[in-house]
């Protein structure tokens, strides 16, 4: 990784990268925004892309390819059955995480669905260092409930812990002596924990989850979607790893797991997913389930080109200089906000920057859904699309009420070597003057609720004429600027 200092003293990131094709953004009048946040109910996932300036709703999907990436999708195998292209990425899965058996699917959900088709039976638990909406969402429909044993530092918003995305080590073997191995489907550990922050785990708390497992006789399962931007933080922030390659890294967090799934979508900047494992008894049960829900073992519902660069992504996943950029902008993020009073999730985590709705807007009560809110006042202030990560993100009880969430947060991801430098700094602003105005944003109810997923389609309405004087204020003080 390469030390650059700039001799003004200033710190900022150096991308590693440049341009070589462009997307033309539209910037729309503050009058239209207003129009296409109603339209959408609110929901952000519900705007249309010609109306949106910056991008920040996910980085699934939305990072950018190398020209390595591109150049592999033109040699493509397109058999239906024995392509050469499967060959290809599972020997690159062979290669990096020492796991004989390659399934593909075609994302991140799909392998979640097949594992709780599997492994989950009614009544069991699932315990995990935090849950992911979908996955705890096929959990909970195959009759299984998520045990979240997150340490006591991880839902703190202002932090200095390296490694808030650890799993108690207590927690997990006070849960299997209280309520035994058999009870236990298996134990999930997500790098890059989405919903708190981004925050990573250690290579050591691994380690530890390991041993507890295999004392159990438990299955690890290890969701690796967001595991570049855990290795990067393993190699910087872990003392005993700083020496250690990624390709090291890489391999011992392989080799500490049962089973790895993953999104491509995010790891290997593509789109796709797959399953890999070592076991033989465990590929043969999946084996069953992927051409009836995927496809044929060797494309797993992927475009064949898409394949070609997913596995030219996962190489480029062992470049520090590649994995290193998400994190460094988003800190470079995160210091800009914190400068400014406006309160984030701190240390800076990976896949986006992480704004604290409850601590932005203590105003806006948790049934009021604070997250979604500034989420729509971020949109309407500046064409922002960031993501509701709160109690919209949960689901209700089946008695109807509520689950408020542990966090209200506004994600503003930032997919990997996408966004300018000018781009963060227009999206910095922006929240500026709406922390400078957050008195005048209001919340949110529902007037089209989903029973599950709800924040994928759901639509909301404001409480009061909140977003009018919004768009008062900016002209007041923006006058015709968009």
């Amino acid at each position: 990784m390469p030390n650059v200092k700039f001799y003004s003293g200033e710190t900022i990131p150096l991308e590693m990268h440049k341009a070589m094709i462009v997307q033309k953004l539209n910037l729309i009048p503050i009058e239209d925004r207003l129009e296409s946040i109603r339209d959408a109910g609110n929901n952000t996932f519900l705007l249309k892309n010609r109306n949106v300036f910056i991008d920040s709703l996910t980085d699934s999907g939305v990072n950018a390819m190398s020209d390595r990436q591109l150049a592999a999708m033109m040699v493509a195998d397109d058999s239906y059955a024995g392509s050469e292209t499967f060959y290809r990425m599972e020997s690159k899965i062979q290669e990096l995480f020492n796991k004989e058996y390659f399934l593909p699917a075609h994302q991140g959900r799909a392998c979640e669905n097949i594992l709780s088709q599997l492994y989950v039976n009614e009544g069991q638990i699932v315990p995990m260092n935090y849950h992911f909406t979908t996955t705890k969402a096929h959990v909970v429909l195959n009759g299984g409930i998520v045990e979240e044993l997150y340490t006591d530092d991880a839902l703190q918003v202002e932090s200095d812990v390296p490694f808030k995305g650890n799993m108690d080590i207590d927690k997990l073997r006070a849960l299997i002596t209280e309520q035994g191995a058999d009870k236990i489907a298996f134990v999930r550990i997500e790098t890059g924990t989405n919903l708190i922050g981004g925050q990573p785990h250690s290579l050591e708390n691994l380690r530890q989850v390991r041993q507890v497992c295999s004392e159990a006789g438990l299955k690890l399962v290890l969701d690796a979607s967001l595991l570049a931007d855990n290795l990067h933080f393993i190699k910087t922030r872990e003392e005993a790893c700083r020496n250690m390659s990624i390709r090291e890294i890489t391999r011992e967090i392989s080799d500490l797991c049962d089973i790895i799934y993953f999104s491509a979508r995010k790891l290997g900047c593509a789109r796709g997913g797959g399953i890999c494992t070592n076991d033989k008894e465990v590929y043969l049960q999946i084996r069953d389930l992927i051409p009836l829900l995927e496809g044929f073992l060797t494309y797993g519902g992927m475009s064949v080109r898409e394949m070609e660069a997913i596995t030219v992504g996962l190489e480029e996943t062992m470049d520090e200089d590649m994995i290193n950029q998400g994190p460094q902008f988003i800190e470079y993020m995160v210091s800009e906000l914190e400068k400014r009073d406006i309160p984030v999730i701190t240390p800076a985590g990976g896949l986006g920057c992480h704004v604290d709705a409850m601590g932005f807007l203590p105003h806006v009560p948790q049934t009021q859904y604070p997250a979604a809110a500034l989420a729509s006042a971020l949109y309407l202030v500046s064409g922002v699309r960031g993501m509701e990560r709160g109690t919209v993100s949960e689901q209700r009880k089946e008695n109807g009420d509520e689950t408020l969430a542990n966090l209200e947060l506004l994600r503003l991801a930032l997919p990997r070597r996408v966004f300018t430098m000018s781009q963060i700094k227009y999206t910095v602003d922006r929240l500026t003057w709406l922390w400078e105005n957050r008195k005048l944003v209001g919340g949110l109810n529902f007037t089209e609720e989903p029973k599950i997923l709800r924040f994928f389609f759901g639509k909301m309405t404001p409480v009061s004429d909140w977003q009018e004087r919004l768009v008062e204020q900016f002209k007041k003080d923006l006058g015709d600027s968009l």
